[in-house]
């Protein structure tokens, strides 16, 4: 019988067509232009799971309104670290997608950023004075100097009426306002950037191809094999550089790739729900993303807010997330997804981070017993006057949250994005979840740093690192006029 395999022989392979996928190809073309990359994505679209728009939160996490980024010590005391870096990120993201639609690889900004205030929220005298707390740590910082708080019922009101709407003037609120937060449709981006990429010479995308088995040869190339779900047809590519950004997905292939460096990692996957409004009066009253504190042992990703969004052209109003459990690591993935993923290397971090934290199991066991009811009191913490039949349960995305080996605790459950590469550089896989998305393009900078070190050093590349970030290698945070004359031209550029 003859083998009717079709081999390839591309410089780069990404695995998943999501947001980190787009960013990393794009940047690597915009490098080296005659690089040859291979993209294999399981589904029939790009930006179907994680980076899809009623898949994740969209907030743009810019730490302006996310509260779990500055938690409070057991002191008092805030530290503003996280949110610095997470707000510097995010300030890189904006000045490459600034570049893009300068250079036509994207179309209109309209379409995947628009302003909106991000507002943070809370009630009741400890949560006021932790408001405050964490407004005197951000706001002398730069990057926050436009940030506004208020205990005024008739400023709050001003910020967010239909949040307000039913509220006693007695009652114990506050808020903190950024006027130049947005709303990021990561979806629509992830696929316009696609679109460009795939025109290039050079780059091809399959579709309804799944990675099966991946290992590296001796010659350090990678080979890969694939399967495409339509017609049977096998595949094999070898490569020099593998990049694994399949959301879920990533760490059963990071188990297969079988480095030194992935042993230990588990995941813990979390499902979401929205709330979604279906009136237009109701939707026509709030202009915001008003984020809360997040319940005891919640996810970071579980953080409640009543968030205005423009899903596909269409001003949308959502409340939520309600997390969940499955044992599915993707959206559209298998209940098998868990079980699979336990090895004899991850299995004692899994039940050490298991155990310590059982208030997590407890919550999301709270969550998946909810009625109706229970979420339309949740609701109305946030917006009182809400009517149930204003409001429709929709499905969210799937998040894993990363489980890693730990030398002090054993096992450990880490909430955030977590890149793990080959000691040789060849490859390179993104675990976790928020920031994610919003923080892509430094996440993706730092891959290229430990993976292509000779070329990222050359002057050609750092020049057109600089081209395309012109703050690239400065901190924001430390240069105030570099970051006020870095907004105003992504202002201006990005319509916003």
């Amino acid at each position: 019988m003859s083998d009717t395999t079709i081999r390839t022989k591309p410089d780069v392979v990404l695995i998943g067509a999501g947001i980190m996928s787009a960013t990393l190809g794009i940047l690597l073309k915009e490098l080296q232009p005659d690089i040859k990359i291979e993209i294999f994505e399981r589904l029939d679209q790009a930006a179907a799971e994680s980076s899809d728009a009623w898949n994740n939160a969209g907030t743009g996490h810019s730490a302006f309104c996310e509260l779990n980024y500055t938690p409070e010590s057991a002191d008092g005391s805030i530290d503003p670290k996280k949110a610095i870096s997470i707000a510097e990120s995010f300030e890189v993201s904006r000045q490459f997608w600034a570049y893009l639609v300068q250079q036509n690889i994207v179309g209109s900004p309209e379409k995947f950023i628009k302003q909106i205030p991000h507002i943070s929220f809370v009630w009741g005298e400890k949560n006021v004075e932790y408001l405050k707390k964490r407004f005197e740590a951000l706001q002398p910082n730069p990057l926050f100097a436009d940030m506004q708080f208020s205990t005024d019922w008739s400023q709050l009101n001003q910020w967010m009426p239909l949040v307000m709407a039913g509220r006693k003037e007695s009652d114990k609120v506050a808020g903190t306002s950024m006027a130049i937060g947005t709303d990021v449709n990561f979806g629509e981006l992830t696929r316009s950037m696609f679109d460009h990429l795939t025109k290039m010479e050079g780059v091809t995308m399959y579709f309804n191809h799944e990675v099966k088995k991946l290992r590296q040869n001796p010659d350090k190339r990678w080979r890969i094999k694939i399967t495409d779900l339509a017609t049977g047809q096998k595949r094999k590519s070898y490569t020099k550089f593998v990049f694994i950004g399949a959301g879920g997905g990533s760490l059963p292939l990071l188990e297969k790739a079988n480095i030194p460096e992935g042993k230990g990692f588990g995941g813990f996957p979390v499902s979401g729900q929205w709330l979604k409004c279906v009136n237009p009066e109701v939707i026509a009253q709030h202009e915001s993303k008003v984020y809360g504190k997040a319940s005891v042992g919640a996810p970071p990703m579980s953080v409640p807010h009543i968030d205005s969004r423009m899903i596909n052209g269409e001003k949308e109003l959502l409340f939520g997330p309600f997390a969940g459990f499955s044992t599915r690591f993707l959206k559209n993935g298998s209940y098998s997804d868990l079980p699979l993923s336990i090895q004899t290397d991850n299995i004692i971090p899994m039940l050490i981070a298991g155990y310590k934290n059982l208030p997590l199991t407890k919550y999301l066991i709270e969550q998946v017993r909810q009625s109706p009811a229970d979420r339309i009191k949740a609701l109305r913490e946030y917006v009182p006057n809400a009517k149930s039949k204003d409001w429709v349960l929709e499905r969210a995305g799937q998040r894993v949250q990363v489980i890693k080996k730990d030398e002090k605790e054993g096992g450990k459950l880490e909430f955030g994005t977590e890149v793990i590469t080959s000691g040789d550089g060849t490859l390179s896989v993104l675990l976790g979840a928020s920031p994610g998305a919003s923080t892509a393009v430094s996440i993706m900078i730092d891959v290229i740093g430990r993976c292509f070190k000779e070329e990222m050093q050359s002057p050609e590349w750092q020049s057109r690192i600089k081209t395309a970030i012109p703050s690239y290698g400065k901190k924001l945070n430390e240069n105030p006029e570099l970051l006020a004359e870095v907004r105003k031209q992504t202002q201006q550029v990005l319509k916003l």
